[in-house]
């Protein structure tokens, strides 16, 4: 099974410190609460170490992302690959006509261990806000 979500939120920043945010490793992989740490390795990559409660996993998954779509200050692609799941993650910033910016989000995930997907299909949501509020958070620093 597959789980694919997506939601747009709207910032009052410009486009370029909206980029600036969502086109950091360190920052995308830092707002999700299941990455229990985190390794950059440059150009993109990392390894995310993600702790989910789901059955046959007792320690946290070692999850390689690479970005595999970048088009600054506009747009970002990774793809995550574990044992468990692999992940794709697509943010797209926007000018609005207000003044103000737009962050598309998709993410889909596709499970290899029972119970993956429903774990993330019910907690999308949750992390979506943890990256909403992460962003404001960087945007008033």
């Amino acid at each position: 099974m597959t789980v694919r979500v997506s939601r747009e939120l709207v910032v009052d920043a410009s486009p370029e410190d909206v980029w600036a945010f969502i086109a950091d490793p360190a920052e995308r992989a830092g707002a999700i609460s299941v990455v229990d740490s985190y390794d950059l390795h440059g150009d993109g990559a990392a390894t995310w170490h993600v702790e989910i409660p789901v059955p046959m996993v007792r320690s946290t998954i070692a999850v390689e992302t690479e970005e595999v779509e970048r088009d600054p200050p506009r747009h970002v692609k990774f793809v995550g690959r574990s044992k468990a799941f692999r992940v794709t993650g697509e943010h797209v910033v926007e000018p609005t006509d207000d003044g103000r910016t737009r962050l598309r989000n998709e993410f889909v995930i596709d499970g290899s261990l029972p119970g993956v997907e429903r774990f993330f299909e019910r907690n999308f949501e949750a992390e979506f806000d943890n990256l909403k509020a992460a962003l404001e958070e960087a945007l008033d620093a």
